[in-house]
């Protein structure tokens, strides 16, 4: 059954792929066919095959042998592991349904954020609604610690980005209120925390190495997604040994 989830997940990955391409650029990720960016061939069956065909092609395009970036096969595998550590995590519950909603939604906004710098609505809006309609169908009884979560999430980003003067933007706001919707208050609040540690350790990294000054903007929004996807995973065990230090 995992090789089936992860094959499953390798195919939402190359769909994934297609959106984080196309989405930016306002293109319809359905229409019209996958294609070459450079000389327009249409890839057939073979060009599809999740991570195989990367390697048969040898990273290059069958006719203009234009190379094929990484990040097509790196995001099909990735998304084929989260897939699999979901259904071990969950089972093939309504949960692990939500768990891939927003892993789907984590892994397009981290790839956008990191090339244009931006998380577009098109992504995060129609995640958000589906976990709150997941909350509201499944969860229903503990719908208002979700409802916590939507808030918490949302209102600290919002706040942080009013009093640093832009230092994050709407889809940063809007994404972490998503990420509360999935995960419900306990988990957004380690989520939170989770996520500036991250965004610190990167940040401080790259300073001391020269490829950022202090004033240069870093995306968010891949860890938002990084330590959204650990407090998926962990969170509760995280908090409890946590717990466990004090009490």
């Amino acid at each position: 059954m995992n090789l089936f989830i992860f094959i499953l997940g390798t195919v939402i990955g190359s769909f994934i792929n297609v959106c984080i391409y196309r989405i930016p650029r306002g293109e319809s990720v359905v229409y019209p066919p996958t294609h070459c960016p450079r000389c327009g061939y249409n890839l057939g069956p073979l060009d599809l095959i999740p991570l195989l065909s990367y390697f048969w092609l040898r990273g290059r395009c069958r006719r203009c042998g234009e190379w094929i970036s990484l990040q097509y096969p790196f995001v099909e595998l990735l998304t084929g592991i989260m897939f699999v550590l979901s259904f071990i995590k969950f089972g093939f519950t309504f949960d692990f349904l939500a768990a891939i909603i927003l892993i789907i939604c984590l892994i397009i906004s981290t790839f956008i954020d990191l090339k244009h710098q931006i998380i577009p609505d098109k992504v995060v809006l129609p995640t958000m609604a589906a976990g709150l309609l997941i909350n509201i169908v499944f969860h229903w009884k503990d719908l208002p610690n979700y409802l916590l979560g939507f808030v918490l999430g949302g209102s600290i980003i919002f706040l942080i980005a009013v009093l640093s003067r832009g230092g994050m933007g709407g889809g940063d706001i809007k994404l972490f209120a998503t990420v509360g919707m999935f995960l419900g208050l306990r988990l957004t609040v380690l989520s939170l925390l989770l996520s500036f540690i991250f965004g610190s350790i990167v940040g401080i990294f790259l300073i001391v190495l020269n490829c950022k000054k202090m004033k240069d903007a870093i995306p968010f929004g891949p860890f938002i997604a990084l330590g959204s996807v650990v407090s998926l995973f962990m969170g509760e065990s995280i908090i409890s040994w946590y717990l466990g230090l004090f009490f």
